[in-house]
């Protein structure tokens, strides 16, 4: 493959998403906004009206106003003082991207949101914020945390920022397609009927779908509002008996997307469901709202109209979790296509990076033009981590023009992604460029022994995600080491790369079933040095057990490309290990060489020799 150019890459680009510059005069233009409306401070998340991880432009009013671009956070700006509060994965980031000399960035393990308020809101104190961009939950959190500061917390609408913000995006208007049958495995009368199976069991009216994800699995569409994920925004209200309700901009519903959702239910433009809202309200209705991404608005609009907002966990999001057969096999044949791609890629960086010309915008574009060749790519599943030295030690860091580094002799770190129609793929591997160090090949072999005690796990029924992390970091502990992320998150079916509520972290409460997908993706960072993390996604699947009386579950492994040999320290595994290496290296060269030729070929072959 040819070195390539970064305007070479079709689905991202490289360009600074923030200027620190911007942050003092936006944020003062707020403060008078606030002072005009009798309002000591305001609250901006990290947040659009779904919660989603990936909010659309017009939506990013954290980042206009911070210049923050993180996937989690929240600023809160007062009369004399503003902070950013990010999570540890961000301490760095946020810091580079906003001008710490009007924001103050604060770790939310150290200072979470609300006891920054309760230290800092005066006595008295205005506090406003948006109800359509908080959940119940949270606006309950920050009522107590205002309250205990002695002050009040009061609704805005419109959002203060938005008269600002002169240059803001349109909102998206991404068709919205029916999704292939085959490849969804059930149609949506089918789940409609589960779905109301279950509100019938929770003694509730309907229930208001507020999750995008949900929505277009549900009805069996996809759209493409938010970045690198098929997501159409918008709402649906299901009731207990009888059709549906999908909110849409009808002028983007395709023919044959807008004859599927017509064979089960109606759709309504956007504006629609603030009425149907108030009339259940009316009806004395008790109304189910998702509460992870239900906005504070929604009970509002139930509640003042004379009906019950009972806020919980929305009934789609574990099936969505617990894919069928055909998510399963489209999944499959969507990570062989993908680890192809990605034996092509590292093929061509094992040649050219040791000739010392190649960067890692290079490096992205090559590997965005890998997945393209397959010609059935519709999107990459993220922005493609590719780090070299310190960057690699950035769990998620986006290369730009001006951070780009040459790909030296060291680490280098790939994480990334592609949306197929059949199924969306997550893999990291980490490489060495050159002879690596005696302390990088310890690491990384700490990182792969954490990553197959996962693998080769098996644990009984009702296990969680929180019960099996520590697995995944023990060989780290052994050296004083951690990682400061979950060791892997719920995969979608042509979804986001970030679904729930399945996860392997401390924070994984959710009891892991067959059919869900997750990822496994132990790390390891030295801050200003290097960065290491090894990513296979693997799916729950029931073990039989000789003489066994419980049910018990395991991992299908289903991503395919071998791990890094020069970085494997043999004397730290033991045969067992080896053992389950060799095994895995063997089934990818079954399943990769038939679709390999020339040298990607061979390179896999001498990849996949036994340790």
């Amino acid at each position: 493959m040819p070195e390539l150019p970064a305007q070479a890459c079709r689905f991202q680009s490289f360009s600074e998403p923030s200027n620190p510059a911007e942050v003092a005069p936006r944020v003062a233009a707020l403060r008078r906004a606030l002072a005009a409306q009798g309002l000591d401070g305001f609250i901006i998340p990290r947040a659009d009206e779904h919660q989603g991880e990936y909010v659309p432009a017009h939506m990013a009013r954290l980042a206009w106003l911070t210049g923050f671009t993180g996937s989690a956070g929240t600023a809160i700006v007062l009369a004399d003082k503003a902070a950013l509060i990010v999570d540890g994965r961000y301490t760095i980031q946020s810091a580079e991207q906003t001008d710490t000399a009007v924001v103050t960035p604060v770790k939310m393990e150290e200072t979470p949101l609300e006891r920054w308020i309760e230290a800092n809101l005066p006595e008295g104190g205005r506090l406003g914020y948006d109800p359509w961009v908080h959940t119940v939950d949270g606006v309950a959190r920050l009522e107590k945390a205002v309250a205990a500061a002695g002050g009040t917390l009061i609704p805005c609408a419109p959002n203060p920022l938005d008269a600002l913000w002169s240059d803001r995006p349109a909102a998206p208007a991404a068709q919205v397609k029916a999704h292939r049958g085959d490849f969804a495995g059930e149609d949506p009368a089918a789940k409609l009927a589960r779905i109301q199976e279950a509100l019938a069991k929770a003694k509730v009216d309907a229930l208001v779908v507020s999750d995008p994800h949900a929505l277009a699995w549900t009805f069996n569409i996809r759209g493409g509002d938010v970045e690198h994920t098929p997501l159409p925004l918008g709402y649906a209200i299901v009731p207990r008996e009888g059709r549906p309700t999908v909110f849409l901009a009808p002028e983007k519903v395709t023919n044959e997307a807008g004859d599927a959702i017509g064979a089960i239910g109606e759709i309504s433009p956007p504006s629609g469901l603030e009425l149907q809202l108030k009339r259940l309200g009316a009806a004395g209705a008790k109304v189910r709202l998702d509460a992870a991404t239900a906005a504070s608005a929604l009970a509002t609009l139930i509640g003042e109209a004379g009906g019950t907002a009972d806020v919980g966990a929305d009934p789609i999001a574990l099936m969505k979790a617990r894919k069928n057969a055909a998510e399963l096999a489209g999944t499959r044949n969507a990570h062989l296509r993908d680890g192809a791609a990605i034996v092509r890629f590292l093929t061509w960086l094992a040649r050219e990076a040791p000739k010392g010309g190649l960067t890692e915008i290079d490096a992205v574009a090559a590997l965005e033009q890998e997945r393209i060749g397959t010609g059935l790519l519709k999107d990459v599943s993220f922005t493609t981590i590719a780090g070299a030295g310190p960057n690699a030690a950035l769990p998620h860091y986006r290369v730009t023009e001006s951070s780009n580094r040459r790909i030296e002799p060291g680490i280098f770190l790939v994480d990334s992604g592609g949306q197929y129609e059949d199924g969306t793929t997550d893999i990291t591997r980490t490489m060495a460029i050159g002879t690596p160090t005696a302390e990088m090949r310890d690491r990384y072999t700490r990182v792969l022994k954490g990553h197959l005690a996962i693998s080769r796990v098996v644990f009984v029924k009702g296990t969680s995600g929180a019960q099996l992390d520590a697995l995944a970091r023990l060989p780290l502990w052994q050296a004083g080491l951690d990682f400061d992320h979950g060791t892997g998150h719920g995969v979608g079916s042509y979804l986001s790369v970030h679904e729930g509520p399945q996860r392997l972290s401390k924070l994984g409460t959710t009891p892991l079933e067959p059919g869900m997908i997750l990822s496994n993706e132990p790390g390891y960072y030295k801050q200003g040095e290097y960065g290491i993390r090894i990513e296979n996604l693997i799916v729950v699947e029931e073990r039989q057990i000789p003489g066994g009386d419980r049910t018990i579950y395991g991992f299908e492994t289903i991503t395919w490309c071998p791990y890094e040999r020069a970085l494997i320290e043999r004397s730290l595994l033991d045969q067992g290990e080896i053992d389950w290496i060799d095994a895995y290296h063997a089934k990818v060269w079954e399943k990769l060489s038939p679709l390999l030729a020339g040298e990607p070929k061979s390179w896999l072959e001498q990849a996949c020799r036994p340790l």
